[in-house]
């Protein structure tokens, strides 16, 4: 017995110990985090803004110090969000200190919505007449999407510039559950509603390929026009270039006019040291976007009494308050709620960047943004993505801006009801055995599959969700159910489209649609506001830690199929009926 307490104590002391020490490390890692990071650097004369972009642009940049925090090497990697980076853009073609930008360009897995945005900012930085230099040792479309705006673009000798059209891919689950005995028990309103479909089928619908097809048509043949007039060559010239994938070798890039020369990256800063008047035997002193973000200024002024504020709607919507991956409708309809009461806020600006989620969600916010509209203009500017629930609550808004390669629409209803039954009983031995009182007091248990009466209720429901859906639409959009109910059925649009069909009324990224703001609130001047606020992380510093520690190895560990898990791990949280794009659409 005495040995017994002896191992008891020692064991209870480890862990004391141990928790104690990692309680210490984590104190020391936030200080470092914390400690003079958020300082505006000093910019030196002759600087170049130098924009590596082969991260996951968020939309915004988050407080977070332990977000992309790398736990192997304990060094933060604080990644610049997109509001960060136009203004930095924007504030280099004033600022003197800054001679130029170099463009370090490898695979960026951001979609064309986003890169459109920092391509057109680029494009306005060459009114400024300083130079803009691209060097990749690998390039693709996307990243190349970047790099054709800029005065010379240049390749690694052993590199590669991959043109060779676009495709997309989507996993069908029908095999996988059907090998773990789980029946996905699906209801719907929309021909084109694709957002359930791999889950009862193993292959793609007619309907839901062509609508591909036509988004997916729409997103290349804009990039095709993009690089045929940055490049100065014809349409037809580089579709034959991707089509026909005619550079297989830098030499074939460079004879084809899609690059301006061939070099190694020494010889490029040579180039660079060149045009930022940097001497030969110095270091040019290139700055970062996340460094510069916090000296660059935007256009608003914060002395200004006149307020716009900005209201980011990311991420799945769902009940409750959200989080970094979220749109919660709490949260979201307290920052409407409030931009509306506050009459020093002269305008609205909703930036949407979400496939959509609970239809009870999206509807909490839509009756927000109808409030809103009453007492001042409200602009909605789509990002990436501004589907389903997404669009729910962008159509009341005064004016809708969108990307020609935003992916919008997708006005459609549905829910998903999992019938475990074989997998509980035949695989796991499980059997339920239940009481009632109430013919569908169980409605919707995993024990069983719906009977037919369950099911007739499940879809008059999904039914009047869409129904009220399309008049929500049709009233905000000025349009008639009839024309809305057409356009609808779930189908997707690109920006470009959806404006040709009333859906969206310009096409444009935030400044565009600020300016609109403006214009409608009547104002010279403003300070634009963020909404929602961001949480402070060291509010609750342990789960904060722990949630991005969990995130960062299962990423670790999965590389690129984490994709897949966090898609199957958001299903497992749908409640109710959904208004949203079951998977995110990933052009490659």
């Amino acid at each position: 017995m005495k040995q017994f307490f002896k191992f008891m104590f020692a064991t209870i002391l480890g862990i004391f110990v141990s928790g104690f020490l990692m309680i210490l490390i984590l104190i020391g890692l936030v200080a470092s985090l914390a400690g003079g990071d958020d300082k505006a650097e000093t910019v030196k004369d002759n600087s170049v803004l130098e924009l590596t972009l082969d991260y996951m642009i968020p939309e915004r940049t988050s407080k977070n110090p332990f977000e992309n925090f790398n736990f192997t090497s304990f060094e933060g990697d604080k990644n610049t969000g997109l509001n960060d980076l136009l203004k930095s853009i924007r504030y280099a073609s004033t600022d003197d200190k800054i001679k130029g930008i170099y463009l370090h360009l490898t695979f960026s897995p951001n979609s064309y919505a986003t890169l459109e945005e920092i391509r057109n900012a680029l494009i306005e930085f060459k009114q400024s007449k300083k130079f803009i230099v691209a060097y990749g040792e690998v390039m693709e479309e996307h990243s190349y999407f970047l790099a054709s705006v800029a005065d010379k673009v240049y390749l690694n000798p052993a590199g590669e510039l991959l043109i060779n059209g676009f495709s997309y891919q989507e996993p069908y689950l029908k095999n996988m559950f059907e090998k773990i005995g789980v029946e996905p028990q699906l209801i719907r309103h929309g021909k084109y509603k694709a957002a359930g479909e791999p889950l009862i089928a193993d292959k793609m619908s007619d309907a839901n390929r062509l609508q591909i097809e036509t988004f997916a048509g729409s997103i290349y043949k804009h990039f095709i026009t993009k690089i045929a007039e940055s490049r100065k060559k014809t349409y037809d010239e580089v579709l034959e270039i991707s089509n026909k994938l005619l550079i297989q070798c830098p030499d074939d890039a460079k004879k084809l006019g899609m690059i301006d020369g061939i070099k190694y990256e020494d010889e490029v800063i040579t180039e660079l040291k060149k045009l930022s008047s940097t001497e030969e035997k110095n270091k040019i002193n290139f700055v970062t976007s996340n460094s510069y973000s916090k000296s660059a200024k935007d256009k608003s002024k914060a002395s200004s009494k006149n307020k716009i504020a900005v209201i980011y709607v990311n991420g799945d919507i769902v009940s409750g308050e959200g989080d970094n991956e979220s749109a919660g409708s709490v949260s979201i309809a307290e920052s409407i709620s409030k931009a509306r009461k506050d009459s020093s806020v002269k305008a609205i600006i909703l930036r949407i960047n979400s496939p959509g989620g609970s239809a009870l969600a999206s509807d909490v916010m839509w009756r927000e943004v109808v409030l809103a509209k009453k007492s001042k203009p409200v602009i909605v500017s789509m990002g990436s993505l501004a589907a389903s629930g997404g669009y729910y609550i962008a159509a009341p808004a005064d004016v809708i801006v969108a990307e020609p390669n935003t992916i919008t629409g997708s006005i459609g209803v549905f829910a998903v009801i999992m019938n475990a039954q074989k997998l509980l009983n035949d695989k796991l031995g499980i059997k339920f055995q239940t009481v009632k009182m109430g013919e569908y007091a169980d409605l919707g248990t995993p024990d069983r599959p719906l009977t037919s009466g369950e099911t007739a209720i499940l879809q008059n429901g999904v039914d009047r969700i869409y129904n009220d859906f399309v008049s929500k639409v049709a009233e905000g959009r000025k349009l008639t159910n009839e024309q809305v109910d057409s356009i609808a059925q779930g189908r997707v649009w690109t920006g470009v489209d959806a404006i040709k069909i009333g859906l969206v009324d310009e096409l444009g990224g935030m400044d565009k649609a600020l300016s609109i703001a403006i214009k409608k609130a009547k104002i010279e001047d403003y300070k634009l506001v963020n909404y929602p606020e961001q949480k402070d992380p060291f509010d609750n510093l342990l789960k904060t830690f722990g949630d991005e520690a969990s995130i960062y190895f299962t990423k670790k560990q999965l590389g690129e199929d984490y994709k897949y898990y966090e898609m199957l791990r958001k299903s497992a949280r749908y409640q109710g009926m959904q208004a949203r794009m079951l998977y995110d659409v990933e052009i490659k």
